[in-house]
This record gives structure tokens, sequence and C-alpha cells, in this order.
């Protein structure tokens, strides 16, 4: 009887130690969550004092782009060369690289705290020159380095006995920057499950998800709940708009997929073949070119291509007249050329600045009356699906930044088609192939590291 009572007790207390370990495993993911919800909403005000800074040099002085815009780009791909070698482009893809690749010494540097301060310096540099970039990736990025430097800094603790695996911390933390940026919780989970969980088990984690809605419901907290996109009227369905459905899957399916394979394809592709070795060679002339070209692009249209393009898109999605008929095309060539310079920055929100103009089009050419807004805000999912190929992604963070859910059907049925057309363009994902870049220069570090220490050893 004795022994029956302490074989109970000693189970009793072993199932109490489990509990709580995994209550604190909880709690530590829930308090990382904070951690990358803060990030997020400081790189958000920087991101948006830089905006405000450009537009005001940029309105008074109408030429001062072509002084600031190239030897701007220049001088932040040297520092990104120099500096920060991983904190160029999105951001994301350096997340699925990571997650991707087995632990060691490389995977922790794409996601890495110094990688993410630079990223955040050199987005903010990026967004006062007025590059055509977003502040949403490289917040992914960033989310992922905070929380990853977190789960490590407790697992330092041996005394608590608590272990986390990399890929789910990224994981969270990356999902958490989405969500927090765009103020929308359900859509990281999303972008968890569509874009990060792919051939992992990292989808289906607990863990994970806690911590990704933690993020986005602090986001709420904190700013209040405010859709990304105020709409002053709501946007409701119309039985007739389907015929337009079709015309933006189509159209946004064609220019999406070009613009995903035009960033795919390098400066390289635009230069006859006996001068492809030209960009790698001189990396920081390419980036003042494509400053240039940027700046040129920007006095085009008065000055509405620099920046995220977050205040046209919104603009146009509450109804009011284009400033530039040309915008959406120009806003396309912009971000091509500022993505091309190899700077950090990312392609997220100008995708859905894309899409909005290349609506505000679609709309003015179709034959039958429909709401230009409706128009424009199916033509940005569309867009950001065919750049992406993510369509259930694309469908829940328009629908929740912009609080439509009436018009959710119609949101998926362009996404889905357009990704499809999209496809016909550009075979291969834009986020996961260039992570297998990344991941490929990753590994190649880790074995010449390797094989650098093997030879010392013997």
């Amino acid at each position: 009887m004795p022994d029956t009572s302490t074989n109970w007790i000693r189970k009793r207390l072993r199932h109490t130690a489990r509990i709580s370990r995994h209550s604190f495993r909880i709690a530590i993911f829930l308090g990382g969550a904070v951690f990358v919800a803060l990030f997020s909403l400081l790189f958000a005000v920087i991101a948006e004092k830089m905006l405000a800074w450009n537009h005001g040099i940029t309105q008074a002085y109408w030429w001062s782009a072509l002084l600031m815009l190239p030897p701007a780009f220049a001088l932040i791909r040297w520092l990104t060369i120099r500096l920060a070698p991983e904190a160029r482009g999105s951001g994301i893809p350096q997340v699925m690289a990571a997650m991707n690749m087995p632990v060691c010494a490389d995977q922790t540097r794409l996601v890495s705290m110094r990688q993410a301060m630079w990223k955040i310096v050199l987005t903010a540099a990026g967004l006062l020159a007025g590059a055509s970039i977003g502040r949403e990736g490289p917040s992914v990025q960033v989310g992922a380095a905070a929380m990853l430097a977190w789960g490590k800094w407790w697992q330092k603790r041996p005394r608590l006995g608590i272990g986390f695996r990399p890929e789910a911390l990224i994981a969270a933390g990356a999902a958490g920057g989405l969500a927090a940026a765009f103020n929308t919780p359900l859509a990281g989970v999303v972008f968890a499950i569509e874009e990060l969980g792919k051939g992992s088990v990292v989808r289906w984690d607990r863990l994970v998800m806690s911590a990704v809605l933690g993020a986005g419901f602090i986001s709420l907290a904190l700013v209040g709940n405010n859709p990304y996109f105020q709409l002053n009227e709501a946007i409701h369905m119309m039985q007739i708009s389907w015929p337009a459905v079709v015309a933006c899957a189509l159209i946004n399916g064609v220019l999406g997929g070009l613009f995903a394979k035009a960033l795919l394809a390098g400066p390289s592709a635009w230069i006859p073949a006996r001068h492809r070795a030209w960009p790698q060679r001189h990396p920081i002339w390419l980036a003042a070119i494509c400053g240039l070209l940027v700046a040129l692009l920007g006095m085009l249209t008065g000055g509405a291509t620099y920046g995220t393009g977050y205040e046209q898109a919104a603009a146009l999605l509450n109804g009011a007249p284009g400033e530039h008929a040309l915008f959406g095309i120009a806003k396309l060539g912009a971000t091509i050329f500022s993505y091309l310079a190899g700077i950090p920055g990312g392609i997220f929100t100008p995708s859905l600045a894309i899409g909005v103009g290349i609506g505000d089009n679609i709309a003015h050419l179709l034959p039958m009356a429909v709401d230009v807004r409706l128009i424009a805000l199916l033509s940005m999912a569309g867009f950001l699906a065919a750049a992406t190929q993510a369509p259930i992604t694309a469908t829940v963070i328009v629908m929740e930044m912009t609080r439509t859910q009436d018009v959710t059907l119609m949101l998926f049925a362009t996404t889905l088609a357009a990704s499809f057309v999209s496809r016909q363009f550009c075979p291969r994902p834009f986020y996961h192939t260039v992570a297998r870049n990344f991941r490929r220069e990753a590994m190649h570090k880790h074995q010449a590291a390797q094989h650098a220490a093997s030879g010392t050893n013997k």
C-alpha cells in the first residue's frame, strides 16, 4: 500500500512538472510575441517618418530625387555588401531559407539580430531616399530575428530545462512580424501555414500559432482595431461584377507573373549577352543606375512612385481619382528597379499599390458600369497573389486589412485565377525560389567553414 501511494505521488509530480514546463514554454512564446510586436511597431514609426521626410523634400524640390536616389542607392548597396549581405531584398526568403536549413551558425546568421538591425536602418534609408520598397517584408525577417534571439536567451538557462526548435521560433517571429505590421492576426496565421509551413510540421505547431496571434492582438491593443486601409464607405459585392473578376484575374495574373519573372531573372536579363557579367563586377554602379531610373519614374508621375505607395493605394480604394493614369505601371517599374539595385526592402506593400493602380486602369477600360473601388480591391489581391503565388494569404490579408468580408468570395476567385495565370509566365514561386538561393549560399559558407576547420585540425 505505501509503495502504491508513493508511485501515485511521483506520477502526479511528474505530470505537474510537465504541465508547468509546457505552460512556461507558452509563456515564453507569448513573451516573444510582445517583443516581435514592439519591434514591428517601432519599425513602422521609423518608416512613416522617413516617408514623410521624403514627401516633404520631393514636393518642395521636384528635381531633388535626381540628386538623392542614385548616390543613396549606391551607398546603401555598398553598406549592404560590406555589413549586411543577408539583409538585402525582402527578408521573407531569408526566413524560408533558415527554416529549411540544418541547425548551424549559418542558419541563424540569416535571421540574426545584427542583420535585423541593419535591415531596419538600411530599409529606412531607402524609404527616405524614395526607393519603391516596403517595410512589411523586412518586418518578417526582423520578427524572426527577435523571436529567435528571445528563445535562445531562455535556452541558455539550463536550470529551466526548456528547449525550442529554431524553425518554430523563426516561423513564430516571422508570421508574428507580418501580423503586427499589417495589423492582421488571421493573415499572419495563414501566412505561417501556406508559406512558411510548407514541408514542415511547424504549420500545425500550436505554440507557433499562439505566438503569431499574440503578436497580432498586441498590435491591435497598442494601435487600436483599425484596418491597414481605412475605407470611408463599405465595398459590397455586386452580381454584375463577375466579368470584372475575370478581367482582374487575367490582367493581374499576366503582369504579376512577368513582375516575378523579372525579379528572379535579375539585372543580367536586361543587358546584352556580352555584358552580362558587368552587374556582378560593378554592383555599386548598377545600384546608382537603378536609382536614377527610379528617380525618373517618380518625376514622370509627380512623385507618386516614391516609397511604399500606401497613400496612393488608400486614395484609390476610397474612390478618389488617380493622380496619374500610369501610376500602376510606373510603380511596377520602380519596384523592379529598386529590387534589382540589391538594397534591403520588401515588395509586399508596393505590390498592393501596383495592383490598385492597375485596377484603376481596368475599371476605366471595362464597358460595364462598375464600382471602381471594388475593381481596385480585387486587382490589389490579384496582383499580390500573382507576384507571390500565395492566393490564400493574398485573399485573407487583403480582406483583413480592408475589413471587406462581404467580398471574400470574389477575392478568393480572383487570387486563385491570377495565381494560376501567373504560373504560366513564372512557374517558380518568387519567395521560394529566392529562398533556395539564400539557402544554397548559406550551405556553401557552412561547408567551406567545415573544410577549413577540418584542414586546421589536421
